[in-house]
């Protein structure tokens, strides 16, 4: 296998890299204190083409594919994961199901203003109680006189209510096929009348990410918002989630990265007992594991987006990188804390919002657990 990457992504990467380091990384822990969606950051990063690069340029993406935006989640993630799963959530669950499954016509509408990253898009899966079993959805949809009229709640949904959000696609029951619920996916415009967004949850991390809870009341939008078939819902976004977990992953990698270096600095740093603490195994192979296990990673992570470009079955691979890469994020941010001892416990230092930013990695887009049960299930078991 050829794991060099192209002169092209190559730069690309580094372009990225440098903006998180010199324009991100320095407002990152300003922004998660406060609380504040990073606007400006989300307008310099649309100029700079992040927020469509797997989407073709005729709608107006960079055409790049998924291996060049896993380097691009991963970089902007090394400086905040709040940022990172901004781009991952509009890009993998925003713009993706649009461009899988819609129209001509619903792409030049919704697909190409969210691809230039003029306009944010969500998408509406989890409810209070349909998560890990996403078949149990509640949120019904009734076609009355050439219009959906949606009632029922969704949950934990990033990007839902920025100024800039446009349209959130939800799932909903749209009726049953032989007592089996019909659910299909529907285009739901911000500002709808009947569609109502909660404000912000109080969360343990990615305190500067947009994440509602919504609320359908007789919300009507047109029968023409339905995306693709009616009744094809549930195979849509199972296709979407692979993406979806090649975006966690990267997201992963890049903050593993990120308490790595941390870690490698302090222990270069700080002295106990007349040494810099690196010098001590129970501290330098804290870091040897942290480095294999961002490697490995990483080279799932890639392997996973590089099949996807190539046309080819990833969806194994996907849940591969996101169930090591998110764990292996959330042990990298426990020893990151482990080695800066009590100053890792405050927010001075980066590996503080890290640890707080990582447990959701393990959770979100298919939790550890249904990673297992679909790879399981690959096995034949």
């Amino acid at each position: 296998m050829d794991y060099d990457l192209t002169e092209e992504q190559r730069m690309f990467q580094q372009m990225v890299r440098e903006f998180a380091d010199n324009e991100v990384a320095p407002v990152t822990d300003e922004l998660d204190e406060k609380g504040e969606f990073p606007y400006e950051l989300q307008a310099k990063m649309a100029e700079m083409g992040l927020f469509g690069l797997p989407i073709p340029e005729e709608y107006g993406g960079s055409g790049a594919g998924l291996v060049t935006y896993a380097l691009a989640v991963e970089e902007i993630s090394r400086a905040s994961a709040s940022l990172g799963i901004t781009m991952a959530a509009h890009t993998s669950l925003g713009c993706l199901p649009i461009f899988f499954f819609g129209s001509e016509e619903q792409k030049q509408e919704w697909l190409v203003p969210m691809a230039t990253g003029e306009k944010l898009g969500a998408f509406g899966l989890t409810e209070p109680e349909a998560g890990s079993d996403a078949g149990a959805t509640k949120t019904a949809a009734e076609l009355k006189n050439g219009q959906w009229v949606i009632n029922g709640t969704k949950c934990f949904i990033t990007n839902s209510g920025t100024d800039i959000t446009s349209v959130i696609t939800i799932t909903a029951v749209t009726g049953k096929i032989g007592g089996k619920k019909e659910i299909s996916n529907i285009v739901v415009p911000a500002g709808t009348p009947g569609f109502t967004v909660s404000p912000p949850y109080r969360k343990m991390g990615w305190h500067s990410s947009d994440t509602h809870e919504l609320s359908f009341s007789d919300c009507r939008v047109p029968e023409s918002n339905l995306l693709g078939g009616r009744g094809d819902g549930f195979k849509q976004f199972l296709k979407v989630l692979d993406c979806g977990r090649i975006g966690v992953a990267a997201l992963s990698v890049g903050m593993a990265q990120a308490c790595l270096d941390e870690s490698v600095k302090y222990a270069k740093s700080r002295v106990q007992f007349g040494q810099p603490i690196g010098r001590n195994q129970g501290i330098s192979f804290k870091c040897a594991d942290m480095l294999v296990e961002v490697e490995l990673s990483r080279n799932a992570t890639i392997k996973a987006a590089w099949l996807a470009d190539q046309k080819r079955d990833y969806s194994r691979e996907a849940s591969i990188a996101k169930l090591f890469a998110s764990e292996a994020a959330m042990r990298a941010a426990s020893s990151a804390v482990q080695i800066h001892g009590g100053y890792g416990y405050v927010e001075d230092y980066p590996v503080c919002r890290i640890f707080r930013d990582s447990k959701i990695l393990e959770i979100g887009e298919g939790t550890s657990e249904v990673q297992r049960i679909v790879l399981s299930r690959g096995l034949g078991l």
